[in-house]
């Protein structure tokens, strides 16, 4: 049986907290940013947590589930 790797573009792009959640970028927070409000770039700025079921495939793809 072959060796798991790991998904590379995923692993560029979520970090997992030290509580073992993955944690993704908001969309719509890379640039364009003058028009959008401060709270609304406030919000923008945090980290959310994948949820659901998708949160397992996500480790398992990154080799940690």
């Amino acid at each position: 049986m072959h060796k798991f790797k790991p998904h590379k573009g995923l692993m560029k792009r979520v970090r997992v907290s030290a509580n073992g959640k993955p944690r993704r970028r908001m969309t719509f927070a890379g640039h364009l940013m003058s028009h959008k409000s401060g709270r609304r770039r406030q919000r923008l700025r945090q980290r959310p947590c994948i949820q659901g079921a998708f949160r397992q495939t996500v480790l398992r793809a990154m080799g940690l589930g």
